[in-house]
This record gives C-alpha cells, structure tokens and sequence, in this order.
C-alpha cells in the first residue's frame, strides 16, 4: 500500500509541475502588458519600464520561471499588479467562499444521484428509471448561467423566497471566523439566524453547481448497479436467501460504487473550475469571481494563482480516489 501510494504521488507531483508550466507560459504568451496595468493609463514609457523592472519582468524568461517555482515553494503566489496586493492573501480571502459552495454542491450530488441511480436501477424500465434518466440528460445538458438565471427569476424574484446574489446581507455582521465557511461557523458559534441566512443565500448557487455532478454520479450508478444486480454473484445470494435490501444495499452498490467514487473525484475538480460561471451569475465572492474580474482587468498573476488552486484541488480529489480504490479492491494496488 505504501508504494502504491508513492507510485500515485510520484505522478501528482508530475502533474502539478505540468500546471506551474503550463500557467506560466501562457501568462506570458497573453497579450495584455502588466507593466502598463501596474502602472496606469496615464503613465508614461518611463514609469512603464519602472514597473516592469520593480516586478521582475524585465529579466530573461528562464530567470522569471526560476523565481516563480521558488516563490511558489514558499507559498508565494506573487502580487496582483492591479491592486498591489499579495495574490496569497486574496486566495486565503476568497477561496472558503469557493469550497464551501462546492462542499455543498457536492454533498448534494452525493445524496441525491446514489440513491436516484439506486432506484433507477432496481425498477429499470419503469416510470422512475425514466424520469431519473430525463434528470440525468437535463443536469448535463443545461447550461449553468442559464439555469441559475432561470431560479434567480423564479424563486427570488418572481417568489421572493430567496435572495439573488452575495453570501450575505450587507446589514448582516458574519460570524468571527473559525474554518472560514460560514455555515459552520455560525454553528460553531451557535448562531441560528445566521446559519439560516447563509443557507438562504448559498442554496440557489449550490443546486445549480451540483446538478451537472448529480446527473453523473445518477448515471454511472445505475449503469453500474444494472451490472452488479445481474452478476451471477446476486443470482447465488438471493437463491441463498438473502434478503433483497441487504443484497441491493450491500452487495450491489458495493461494486457499483468503485466506478461511482471515480465519476466524483473527476466531478469535484470540475465543479472547482465550473465555480467561474456559477460565483458570476449569483455574485459569489470566491476564487471563480475573483479569477474572472482579474482576467477582464488583464491581471494574469491572479489568474495563475486561481488555476494552480484548482489544479491542486483536482489532483488531491484524484489521488483520495486511487487510495479509496486500492482500499476498496487491492488488486489495484499492483496496477
């Protein structure tokens, strides 16, 4: 197990190195100028050739590279030119926003799309298995902005149910922070009416982002639980007598879930990306937003620093996955 898990991280590693490549030579193939952002649109060529020198821009590409690996060791992301701020700290501002709409998107898509593709299997053909596959084609084939436009005009505008946009009111003083999610932090504080703003303000966002992953995991479930209840193994246990739940709860989703535990650490890494459209549509203040504003304003160090998070994020999603498949059937582990 212990090399199995070297062997995974070995090519982790490979592929973050990848990433740090790739962001920094297409921040500098980009063709904005962030010596004239950092130093205005006023500014002169000599105030330009300033800035570039002050930021390091001037040097040679290889030496820019080196600097920026370095950097990126000490968890130096590099200061957005466009504000002066050290991009670390906006990533540490922004990001709990991020991952706390995933956390719930995903826990959404976990809840719903096992149990849905459960069903689905077991009355396959019938009037459940269809409408859980018309969910299934409708999660993946609708477009994010679209649909959360659509729920912003029906349950907060046309209804008055819920608000539009933001994570909180602007009147509401948030919790002091512990992890920096608000809805455990209003717990953890014992704070009731805040724990159910927060929850009215991250709902809506978070249906829109799980529905792509529910509609997936739906799928493969079913399609791996429509295997395993015809497997020769289901045939001697139910002539054994076993129990039907114990042989659909125990038996069957048990192999199911190996394919259904991969489609959710590929969907978790996408639903990190996918933030972008999400947070701007319902003017959520995480790393999507943040990434999207510093791209339109030119300001690529952000940007970078966005694409390693999620990167990273995607990578670390994978590599649970592998150990929980090498856990799960440990013929995987020599693979």
């Amino acid at each position: 197990m212990i090399t199995y898990l070297l062997r995974r991280a070995g090519l982790a590693a490979l592929m973050l190195f990848g990433l740090i490549c790739l962001t920094f030579i297409i921040a500098n193939v980009a063709p904005s100028d962030p010596a004239a952002l950092a130093a205005g649109p006023d500014a002169g060529r000599s105030q330009i050739e300033q800035a570039r020198r002050e930021y390091g821009l001037d040097r040679p590409l290889h030496e820019q590279f080196l600097r920026y690996v370095t950097d990126l060791t000490r968890g130096d992301f590099g200061r957005s030119v466009a504000n002066g701020r050290p991009v670390g700290q906006d990533l540490a501002r922004y990001f709990p926003a991020t991952l706390e709409l995933c956390l719930l998107a995903m826990a959404l898509g976990v809840l719903a799309g096992v149990p849905l593709g459960m069903l689905s299997a077991v009355f396959k053909d019938r009037w459940i298995d269809h409408a859980t596959r018309i969910l299934a084609v409708s999660g993946i084939a609708l477009p994010p902005f679209w649909f959360g436009l659509l729920l912003q005009l029906g349950f907060a505008t046309a209804l008055g149910w819920l608000p539009t946009s933001g994570r909180l009111s602007v009147f509401t003083e948030p919790a002091a922070p512990i992890t920096g999610l608000l809805l455990v932090d209003s717990l953890l504080r014992g704070n009731g009416a805040l724990f159910t703003e927060a929850l009215s303000y991250i709902i809506l966002p978070a249906i829109v982002l799980s529905l792509p992953c529910l509609a997936s995991i739906l799928r493969v479930n079913r399609s791996e639980m429509v295997e395993a209840l015809r497997a020769d193994y289901i045939t001697a246990a139910r002539a054994n007598g076993v129990l039907r739940r114990r042989l659909i709860a125990v038996h069957a989703l048990k192999n199911a879930m190996l394919p259904t535990l991969a489609i959710i650490g590929l969907r978790w890494g996408w639903m990190m990306s996918s933030t972008v459209l999400v947070e701007t549509v319902f003017d959520w203040p995480g790393i999507g937003l943040y990434a999207v504003s510093s791209a339109i304003s030119g300001d690529f160090k952000p940007v970078m620093g966005v694409t390693l998070i999620v990167g990273l994020n995607f990578m670390i999603a994978n590599l649970v996955v592998d150990l929980l498949y090498g856990t799960l059937d440990p013929r995987l582990r020599d693979a």
